[in-house]
């Protein structure tokens, strides 16, 4: 008892109330304060997107107690019907039923998870948005141009995405100590991610992500001529350009990386003024280089190059730029010229 006095007094803790009134809603926002946390920024920012924009205006507001696998089923179906993709459709089935499952565990079996047994309308071929295109080496090419001519910054990020093959948030967090210029080699170690607040520097999520590239002697060109740029930026604002300052930052000095989005939207715009087809996006570029490289090199060099996880092993038997590494990079410039 004298134990027990000691003791500071205990909070009383208040049950969530899980019942016939707890709504998908609810749920939903259960999950958000009580998990999103481990979740990326990115992650949490897309599901965030697709609670507010499809589900809390319409399913989010039934309550789970009565919500039936017909209901459900009906809901997936009325968002084909409004024109939503598959793979939309796919994503707001995945919120839906990991917020259902929590709530099912948190009632302590109290509550239903009417999601587990609805299936999805299928989509057939011609419904099936198409994918991906890799453009043609005149498009990129008259893309670069365009670029080079309208900003010499983002100019050569796109020269840098479609040389080397790397995602638009691993190119918007290269440091010029990133760089050796001399030898031709981009280090890639990080990437940017938008979130709440604007861009996130943050670690990649595979170890496959982290990896040296070769870079041809005109993209290497290219990254010389924009150092120069940026420190006269930086000298006319009174700044200093370091070694740990990103590339292709917008501010002087470079101690802001770029915003991705940011980037995208600059590409519609050069796009546009080149008078290239709309389904070229930046992510377009390095379907480019991944189909350029197919007759040059093999397979698992390719996919250790552009840091696809599932061959990592491969690059434990290769040195950090090989050989046929550096024939990939070389290859791709001549192409882009």
């Amino acid at each position: 008892m004298a134990e027990q006095d000691s003791q500071p007094a205990a909070v009383p803790e208040q049950p969530a109330n899980w019942g016939p009134a707890t709504t998908v809603n609810d749920a939903v926002a259960a999950w958000r304060d009580n998990g999103w946390d481990d979740l990326s920024p990115k992650t949490a920012r897309h599901y965030e997107s697709i609670w507010k924009v499809h589900i809390a205006p319409t399913i989010g507001r039934r309550r789970i107690a009565i919500l039936g696998t017909y209901d459900v089923e009906h809901y997936y179906r009325s968002l084909k019907a409004d024109g939503l993709s598959m793979s939309t459709v796919r994503q707001i089935k995945a919120v839906l039923h990991r917020s259902c499952r929590l709530a099912h565990k948190w009632s302590a079996g109290v509550l239903p998870n009417p999601i587990a047994d609805a299936d999805l309308p299928t989509w057939r071929l011609e419904e099936q948005r198409a994918e991906v295109r890799a453009p043609e080496p005149h498009e990129v090419q008259a893309l670069l141009t365009a670029a080079v001519a309208d900003d010499l910054r983002f100019g050569v990020f796109l020269r840098v995405l479609a040389a080397t093959g790397i995602r638009r948030g691993e190119a918007c967090a290269l440091r010029w100590s990133d760089l050796d210029l001399e030898r031709g080699v981009i280090t890639v170690d990080e990437g940017v991610i938008a979130a709440k607040g604007g861009a996130v520097v943050k670690e990649p999520k595979t170890r496959a992500s982290v990896r040296s590239l070769a870079c041809d002697e005109r993209t290497a060109a290219a990254l010389i001529e924009l150092r120069a740029e940026q420190e006269r930026i930086a000298a006319a604002a009174e700044e200093s350009l370091l070694d740990d300052s990103f590339v292709f930052s917008a501010s002087p000095g470079g101690a802001v990386p770029p915003h991705p989005d940011s980037m995208s939207h600059a590409l519609t715009r050069i796009r546009d003024q080149a008078g290239l087809p709309p389904d070229i996006h930046l992510h377009s570029l390095r379907h480019f280089h991944a189909t350029a490289l197919d007759p040059v090199i093999s397979e698992a060099q390719k996919q250790a190059r552009l840091g696809w996880s599932t061959v990592h092993m491969a690059r434990h038997y290769t040195d950090g730029v090989p050989a046929e590494d550096r024939r990939a990079a070389e290859h791709i410039g001549r192409l882009l010229d």
